[in-house]
């Protein structure tokens, strides 16, 4: 019976493993192959998906319609960097508190705070931004409204900000104690110790959790989709509405009529963010490796 157990035990873990690795293979392969018909079905180049702000799907099977997705890249592209801008510092600051200032008080009152924002409905971020401070930029910069590249980015800085903090907080524990107690032994203050020895050690984990984080900016829909304006234009500065990725696919994809070229070019732009998060697990995993070979050295 025992014998039998175990049996179970092992193979229902492997079957939970292979599960998971031939889920991921199915959504990569979907993904390709209904991304790709925009190019391959409707004959568009990637340079004109990617470069072209020239954007005119046709909702039929005809195609002859334009998917230049420029402005969608770009409005991506800021409000991410301006989340990262917004929420690294911070996060840095509430994790270095928590590992290194105030441990007890950290693990027992701040993490249990930081992780409760994990918990929060993407739509209570975005209907809070809509109603509290979107309202609140309007009338800060005298703006029509306040639909904005910096509101956009505001809430995705607050989503963000628990994930970044919490993977930051872990890499800094990490770190041997056997450091911290060198540096002092040599004469070291409390900060020079932080500073010049725990960070630097605890770099390649640092690194992870900002690349997890604009893995997470990249991924949100129906917050930003709610503060960002829809507008498709280049925004001129961070108090100007935009659109990105993400919200034009939640926007659109239901209106699609299906196998069209305007859902193709949708399916085209979800699998660019595949794409990105591929890039960035990638990115993790090399900074892995480098961090692992250089402790062995």
């Amino acid at each position: 019976m025992r014998d039998l157990k175990e049996f179970l035990g092992r193979n229902a873990v492997r079957v939970c493993g292979l599960s998971i690795i031939a889920l991921t293979i199915a959504i990569a392969l979907f993904l390709t192959v209904r991304g790709s018909e925009s190019f391959t079905v409707y004959g568009h180049s990637i340079s004109e998906f990617l470069f072209s702000s020239e954007w005119r799907p046709q909702d039929d099977f005809t195609g002859g319609g334009k998917i230049g997705s420029a402005v969608y890249i770009v409005g991506s592209l800021l409000t991410c960097g301006l989340a990262l801008l917004l929420a690294v510092p911070p996060s840095l600051a509430v994790a270095i508190f928590m590992a290194e200032l105030q441990p007890n008080i950290g693990n027992r009152y701040i993490k249990p705070a930081v992780e409760l924002f994990v918990g929060i409905p993407s739509v209570v971020y975005g209907w809070v931004g809509l109603t509290v401070l979107v309202p609140a930029i309007a009338k800060l910069f005298d703006r029509p409204h306040g639909l904005s590249v910096l509101a956009a980015g505001l809430v995705l800085g607050l989503m963000i900000f628990p994930t970044i903090t919490t993977l930051m907080n872990d890499s800094l524990k990490a770190v041997p104690q056997s450091y911290r107690s060198a540096a002092y032994a040599l004469g070291s203050t409390r900060w020079q110790v932080i500073w010049r020895v725990v960070i630097p050690a605890a770099r390649s984990g640092l690194y992870t959790a900002l690349i997890m984080g604009l893995a997470r900016a990249f991924g949100e829909a129906l917050a930003v989709a709610m503060v960002i304006g829809k507008s498709r234009v280049f925004p001129e500065s961070i108090l100007d509405p935009t659109i990105n990725l993400t919200a034009a696919i939640a926007t659109d994809m239901g209106g699609a009529t299906e196998g069209g070229e305007y859902n193709m070019a949708l399916w085209s732009m979800a699998l660019l963010l595949f794409i990105v998060a591929l890039l960035c697990i990638a990115i993790v995993h090399i900074f892995q490796m480098l961090e692992k070979r250089r402790h062995e050295r």
